[in-house]
């Protein structure tokens, strides 16, 4: 092994350059077991891999760590004195990837989403995902604004568009189908409301979106060929939850997308006055995974469950 006098001549002179640590790996294995054969075994790679790369280790060193016997193998003197010092590094570097994938585990997910998505879409589903992954934490950012979604502590996003995020791997959650949606109660109180022509003089919700591209009440309408539209007493909100809350509090009709409002039309809070009457558009709500970084284990856990959960979405036509 290296003496005290060359060991001060080579670190004022540099750093020598480390082997690699599957190099190392695959000599400590072999030293346990005492055996190339056994030693793949436990760490999974082939005899003849581990053979080699204990091999390169030792000429890296311009060493022999072991005698190699027909059926067997031995530690030479240098062998072990090199296992001795390496194996409590090696020790402590287990230690330490076992804390920081503890710690990674430990750290929220950050996912950002549109106030519609967080509030009407991912709120009514954190029991379930909390009740299967109770190991897991989930940090909810809702906004409008998409650098905000986009930002760099954001782990995850789900947002409106046409899936063509550069820098983004993206992956569709649910298509956009668009429908009228009022409370029974209005519903049985306003019976024109059923009936598209005189659909357009109820009392209607609209949101005042920053978004251009944003369905409203008058290109909704328009696309079901209704050109005259007054809304003037329509009731207005800045954004789409609230719209959808009026709409359940019995205020008027709003539109309502599909998936978004599933649950409140399956418990009954709100119907669809026109039945399947809807208009569906090219975009979509998407999930985005930055490509730039690497995931980690719980934002790759979180991204599975959404997409489970797409998976499992009801479906409006093609989506």
């Amino acid at each position: 092994m290296t003496k005290p006098a060359e060991k001060k001549t080579r670190r004022r002179g540099g750093r020598a350059a480390l082997p690699p640590l599957d190099y190392l790996l695959a000599f400590e294995a072999s030293a346990l077991a005492g055996g190339f054969s056994t030693a793949s075994r436990q760490i999974n790679i082939s005899e003849t891999a581990i053979s080699r790369k204990v091999r390169l280790l030792e000429l890296h060193f311009g060493l022999t760590f072991f005698e190699r016997r027909h059926r067997a193998i031995l530690l030479t003197p240098q062998g072990r004195e090199f296992l001795a010092r390496i194996k409590p590094a090696l020790d402590a570097i287990r230690d330490v990837a076992d804390d920081t994938l503890i710690q990674s585990r430990n750290r929220p997910v950050t996912l950002a989403a549109t106030n519609s998505v967080a509030s009407l879409w991912l709120t009514p589903r954190l029991h379930v995902f909390r009740r299967d992954n109770p190991h897991l934490k989930i940090m909810l950012v809702a906004s409008d604004n998409d650098e905000e979604c986009l930002g760099e502590t954001v782990d995850l996003s789900i947002l409106r568009g046409d899936g063509l995020w550069p820098g983004y791997q993206s992956h569709l959650i649910f298509g956009e189908t668009v429908f009228p949606v009022c409370s029974p109660e209005f519903l049985q109180n306003n019976p024109e409301v059923a009936d598209l022509g005189t659909l357009s003089s109820a009392p209607l919700i609209e949101v005042a979106s920053p978004h251009t591209e944003w369905m409203n009440w008058r290109t909704w309408l328009g696309h079901k060929g209704v050109t005259r539209v007054d809304l003037e007493q329509a009731t207005m909100f800045n954004t789409y939850p609230l719209s959808i809350h009026a709409a359940v509090d019995g205020v008027g009709v709003a539109l309502g997308w599909g998936h978004l409002v599933d649950q409140l039309l399956d418990t009954g809070k709100l119907v669809r006055p026109l039945g399947d009457v809807h208009v569906r558009t090219t975009s979509g709500y998407y999930l985005l995974l930055p490509e730039n970084r690497i995931p980690s284990a719980g934002c790759r856990e979180v991204a599975e469950w959404l997409r489970q959960t797409s998976a499992a979405r009801r479906r409006y036509g093609a989506q």
